[in-house]
Formats: structure tokens, C-alpha cells, sequence
């Protein structure tokens, strides 16, 4: 019932502050945490698109030193969480890879902490997900968030994660967490 389920990190294109479309950096917790919560809740793959060569580059060390060198002998739930994770250039190789696995184009949920109209609530989602034999991919922005063209492209937009204060401003790592657990934790 979840076992068509992906999850991407976008660094790219993300918005900045005033609104124009830069590349984020990506942080080992990116690869790491991200990884580990994706594998905890059964994601098929994690995917992190960045369009940088030098950050695709220093992913690709940190992956080798824990698939194959003795971070791997270290931690094995490490490396057991980072089989899942896989890199790519931009969101439509992400697209191409899973239509090629699946056979299909996946359903895109965009996320983001923004308020939205025409939101789908998270029970919305997890009812879709669950009774749909299509793949799903939900994606996660960095910096400012996603700009409106991948919202466009999107079948779902997914209402922000609220709590009960004023403070929105959530980690990438905290909200992929959150998601995946109001979707798919606790399944009765």
C-alpha cells in the first residue's frame, strides 16, 4: 500500500529570500538524517537533486566513505539507510527514474511551510496514498521553499505542517519526519 512511495530534497531550483531561483548547499544531515527517516518509514528512495557539481561531488565522497569504506564497517544502520539514497541533477531525472522503475509517472506532492489555498490535508493525502496503486513522490524544498513552476507540475500541494505557536520555520529534516509520520506512521 506505501511501497511506491519516493521522497526528493530540491537544493534546486529553490527560491531565495527576494524571490529569484538560486542552488542551496547541501549539508551531511541532508544525505544522513533525511536518509535514516526515509528508510524508517519504508521509502523506496530518497532522492537529493542538486544541480552543483562540487555538491554532487562531496555527496559522492561521503556516500563511498560510508557504502564502502569503514563507515559502513562502523555504523551498518548507516549504511543500511544510505542504500536507499540516490543523487541527481534535476527533479525530471528524479521523474525519468521512477517512471522507468514503475512504469508510470509518479503522483507529485508538493510541500511547503507557506499557507496555500487548494491544499490536500495530510488524512486526504494518506487515504490516496494507501487506496492508489500509482507511485508517489513528495517533494521537499530547501532555502525559501519551491518556486511555482514545481507547483505547477504538482498533482498534490499538502498543507503545511502547523503547531500550536506563531514560529513556523521547521527543518527540512524535522518536516520530512513529521510528513512521513502523518502519512504513513501508526497505520492501523
Amino acid at each position: 500500500m506505501f511501497d511506491k512511495l519516493y521522497v526528493a530534497l530540491i537544493h534546486y531550483p529553490i527560491l531565495k529570500k527576494d524571490g529569484s531561483i538560486v542552488s542551496t548547499a547541501v549539508t551531511n544531515f541532508d544525505v544522513h538524517d533525511i536518509s535514516r527517516t526515509c528508510k524508517t518509514y519504508n521509502v523506496k528512495n530518497y532522492f537529493l537533486v542538486t544541480n552543483l557539481p562540487a555538491q554532487r561531488k562531496i555527496v559522492e565522497k561521503v556516500l563511498d566513505y560510508w557504502l564502502n569504506g569503514y563507515g559502513g564497517e562502523f555504523n551498518p544502520n548507516r549504511k543500511e539507510a544510505l542504500e536507499i539514497f540516490k543523487i541527481k541533477n534535476y527533479l525530471e531525472d528524479v521523474i525519468e527514474e521512477i517512471e522507468k522503475n514503475e512504469g508510470e509517472r509518479p503522483k507529485i506532492v508538493f510541500t511547503s511551510a507557506k499557507a496555500r489555498n487548494n491544499v490536500v490535508s495530510f488524512e486526504d493525502l494518506k487515504n490516496k496514498i494507501k487506496d492508489s496503486d500509482h507511485p508517489f513522490l513528495i517533494l521537499f524544498g530547501t532555502g525559501w521553499g519551491m518556486p511555482e513552476e514545481i507547483r505547477e507540475i504538482s498533482d498534490y500541494d499538502l498543507e503545511p505542517i502547523r503547531a500550536n505557536g506563531e514560529f513556523n520555520h521547521l527543518s527540512v529534516r524535522s518536516a520530512v519526519a513529521i510528513t512521513l509520520d502523518r502519512l504513513i506512521g501508526e497505520i492501523a
